[in-house]
C-alpha cells in the first residue's frame, strides 16, 4: 500500500502540555526541547502518571512564562511543553485497519480520531481534503499520539490503496452482520457533508452503525471509535 505523503512544510510538533509531552517521548519522537515552569509541579505528575519518564521530566529546562509561550505557543495548565520533530510518525501497518477520514472539516474531531486509533492500536489514520492533520490544533487534540499511530494527508487517489474499503454511511449493511478485516480501510466522511463520490465509488461495501430512529448522526470520533471496537471485539472471535 502506498504510503501518503508528509507535508514537508512543517519541520517542528509543538507538544502542548504533559500528556502530549509524555505520549511523544514513548512512542519514539525525536523531542527536542522540554521545558516546564516548575520542575517540582513536572516532576510530581510524572511520578502520578508516567514514572517511566521520571528523568526526562526531571532533566527539563525551567523557563519563564514568556520563554514557555514562545516555544509551546500558548500556556498550558500543566505547565510543561516541547517540541519534536516531524511530523514523522511511523510505517503503516496492514495487520490492523486504516482510518481514512473523507475532508474532515473540524481540527479538535481529526485530532480525537488520532487519539483513539492510537488506542486501538489502528493501521494508520489518512485524511483527504486540505486539513492539515499535523495542524497544531490537531496535535493539541490527539495529545501526542501523533507519534504513536501513521497520520498522514492522501494527496493522490484511491485507486492503488490495497485492501477493501469499508466506507461507513447511513443505509449501508448493519454493521453488526459484517465482520471488518484487519487489513480494511474505514472510510468516514466529513462531518456536514458525509462521503464524497470519489471514496463512496471506491468502496468495497457501505455498512452502517446501530442507531436509535429519530437520531440523526454521531460525532466522528464516536463513529471511529463504534467501528475500531467492532474490529477489535469480533477479532477474539476469529
Amino acid at each position: 500500500m502506498r504510503r501518503p505523503d508528509y507535508d514537508p512544510r512543517v519541520p517542528q510538533v509543538k507538544l502542548e502540555g504533559f500528556h502530549a509531552v509524555k505520549h511523544a517521548v514513548r512512542f519514539g519522537a525525536r523531542v527536542e526541547r522540554v521545558v516546564v515552569l516548575d520542575r517540582d509541579s513536572a516532576l510530581r505528575l510524572a511520578r502520578s502518571h508516567a514514572p517511566d519518564l521520571v528523568a526526562v521530566f526531571g532533566a527539563a529546562e525551567v523557563v519563564p512564562v514568556a520563554e514557555f509561550e514562545r516555544v509551546v505557543g500558548r500556556t498550558h495548565p500543566t505547565g510543561v511543553g516541547g517540541v519534536a520533530a516531524g511530523p514523522v510518525g511511523p510505517e503503516v501497518r496492514r495487520d490492523a485497519p486504516v482510518v481514512l477520514l473523507d475532508n474532515p472539516r473540524n481540527l479538535g474531531n481529526l485530532g480525537a480520531v488520532v487519539r483513539v486509533a492510537a488506542g486501538f492500536g489502528a493501521g494508520g489514520v489518512w485524511s483527504t481534503g486540505d486539513v492539515d492533520p499535523w495542524h497544531p490544533t490537531v496535535v493539541r487534540a490527539g495529545a501526542g499520539l501523533h507519534f504513536a499511530v501513521p497520520v498522514a494527508r492522501l494527496t493522490g487517489g484511491l485507486e492503488d490503496v490495497d485492501g477493501p474499503v469499508v466506507a461507513f454511511d447511513a443505509g449501508g449493511v448493519d454493521v453488526r452482520d459484517f465482520r471488518v478485516p484487519d487489513d480494511a480501510v474505514l472510510a468516514f466522511g466529513s462531518e456536514r457533508h458525509g462521503l464524497s463520490d470519489a471514496v463512496r465509488g471506491r468502496a468495497d461495501v457501505v455498512v452502517s452503525l446501530p442507531m436509535r430512529p429519530g437520531v440523526s448522526s454521531y460525532n466522528l470520533t464516536t463513529s471511529v471509535a463504534m467501528a475500531l471496537y467492532h474490529w477489535e471485539l469480533f477479532r477474539r472471535d476469529r
